[in-house]
């Protein structure tokens, strides 16, 4: 053990407190995000195929939690959280096919995964509650 090379200095890996926050890295982290929220998402839409097949009043209360303001707001995250989670997987999906590797490219397609996510949550809630009225 005495005989081991001295340790060499090498430089340490930049934090996120170094780097400016782009939208390409926001949106990264944000898919990520999304990915795992999806999971939560996913159990409400089981307990809503659960309590269909159990029996009326098991999905009267489903209905009744999904109905209220809080069910209505999560509800809207899980849309939304599942229609940017699937552009992004576009996204990647035309990186795979080896195009969009600009600095320009990047960005649009960051900003159109957003923009496109929350327009079309905008969309489905329009057309779900025009098809409820």
């Amino acid at each position: 053990m005495a005989d081991s090379p001295p340790r060499i200095m090498r430089p340490t890996s930049p934090h996120l407190q170094i780097y400016r926050p782009l939208i390409t890295m926001m949106m990264s982290i944000v898919h990520r995000i999304t990915g795992c929220a999806l999971y939560f998402g996913t159990a409400i839409l089981v307990w809503w195929l659960l309590a269909a097949a159990a029996s009326p009043s098991a999905y009267a209360t489903f209905s009744t939690v999904a109905g209220s303001w809080i069910g209505r707001l999560i509800l809207l995250g899980y849309t939304w959280a599942l229609l940017h989670h699937a552009l992004g997987g576009m996204r990647h999906f035309i990186w795979d096919m080896l195009h969009g590797f600009g600095p320009k490219e990047r960005v649009l397609l960051a900003k159109l995964t957003l923009g496109g996510s929350i327009t079309l949550t905008i969309v489905v809630w329009a057309i779900g509650l025009a098809i409820k009225s």
